[in-house]
């Protein structure tokens, strides 16, 4: 007989969260980690260590004994040069607005924590990366997805149709440009359209900005980047930046990211950072600091790399029959379509176990990537050109 009462046996987490959607590309990723003979793309990293420039600072901290806490905005110094930064790329703003956290992916689930209620209605432009849009619904928001259309020339966005999206009592919209998957970038004109309409009916925009700097629109200018809200938006708008050491100075596992937010949501941001994380690893701070004020060469050299090598990966794969590829405008992926594809998880699967090829599926970021395929070009040429075989070869079948 068993006497374990109902309330007992109930070992799971909340409905909100069981409900969340599990990785796809971890699931293609498991089949294969581990295996030397796999070449893996799936996930979205570059190939190349941080400089040795931003990990000497981090180990003179710790040489220095800087193992302690700090503050939850993080260290004067790191604001005063993320502050900086963003004044020259952007419209000036001051270090009081800005919020050091433990990562990207940290500062977007602090912000969704700081504006989303149960009930909420939060719209996404999709396809996405799958941590912006399950964050809204750990909240328990409802989310709205809004998607782009993949044409000869790209992927769009029908900015009246993300408008009638964005009806009265929505509370928040999330954009990521340059995207992921997609590399789509929002042109400037979109942007005042959909900033004018929120101004109008208080809806916030949550603008993920980590693949600014991996815009290539602009070859040969200084200081270039996609374009921004930040650059049109007022101090006191309802808009937040988030952005990330990860990708442009190729620190993906220091974990380090920051948020840019009005003055008023500021102090609630701080409570949010206390009893998340309290504060970021001063020593990572340090390295932090070296990297956004010495790095510039080492963005460039990075945004150039990155080029070449789409450049290549999309002519490459634009020769393979079936296999439709456009040239993304940023960010460090390729999302193609391949004829005949339904399933893009079980095609990745069979991709891992039969070509030792590791890709994202598509439907990884929604239905509208069904079909599709991402690959990172975070690569060197030779890696990628051993890829582009496997893939062919396996086609070919």
């Amino acid at each position: 007989m068993n006497d374990v009462s109902p309330i007992a046996r109930d070992l799971h987490a909340r409905a909100a969260v069981r409900a969340l959607v599990a990785s796809e590309i971890r699931e293609v990723a498991n089949a294969g980690l581990g295996d030397p003979d796999i070449l893996a793309f799936w996930f979205g990293e570059p190939d190349e260590v941080t400089p040795a420039y931003i990990r000497d600072a981090a180990v003179a901290s710790i040489n220095a004994g800087e193992t302690f806490y700090t503050q939850n905005f993080g260290i004067p110094e790191l604001r005063d040069a993320i502050a900086t930064y963003v004044s020259r790329l952007h419209r000036p703003i001051a270090s009081s607005k800005v919020a050091v956290t433990a990562s990207g992916m940290s500062a977007l689930m602090l912000t969704i924590e700081a504006l989303v209620e149960p009930g909420d209605r939060v719209v996404c432009v999709t396809p996405l990366w799958p941590n912006l849009t399950e964050i809204p619904k750990i909240l328990g928001a409802d989310v709205v997805r809004v998607a782009l259309e993949f044409g000869r020339t790209g992927w769009t966005l029908d900015v009246e149709r993300l408008l009638s999206a964005l009806t009265p009592g929505t509370r928040a919209v999330m954009i990521n440009s340059p995207n992921n998957p997609t590399g789509w970038t929002i042109p400037r004109e979109a942007q005042q359209t959909i900033l004018e309409h929120c101004r109008r009916h208080g809806i916030w925009i949550v603008a993920d900005d980590v693949y600014e700097r991996l815009y290539y629109a602009t070859a040969g200018k200084d200081m270039t980047c996609a374009p921004s809200f930040l650059d049109l938006a007022d101090p006191d708008e309802r808009l937040v930046s988030v952005n990330s050491f990860s990708k442009a100075w190729l620190m993906t596992g220091w974990r380090l990211g920051w948020i840019a937010a009005p003055p008023a949501l500021m102090p609630d941001l701080g409570k949010l950072i206390e009893y998340n994380t309290s504060c970021s690893p001063v020593f990572v701070q340090r390295a932090g600091v070296v990297a956004i004020r010495d790095g510039e060469p080492t963005v460039l050299h990075t945004l150039e790399r990155f080029r070449a090598a789409r450049d290549f990966l999309v002519a490459e794969l634009s020769r393979i029959e079936g296999v439709h590829a456009a040239l993304p405008s940023g960010a460090m992926y390729v999302f193609f379509r391949v004829d005949g594809v339904t399933d893009s998880l079980a095609f990745c699967k069979r991709l891992v176990r039969e070509a030792q090829l590791g890709l994202a599926p598509g439907s990884a970021f929604g239905p509208e990537g069904q079909g599709f395929v991402r690959w990172c070009f975070a690569a060197g040429q030779d890696r990628l050109a051993e890829g582009v075989r496997r893939l062919e070869a396996f086609l070919d079948r």
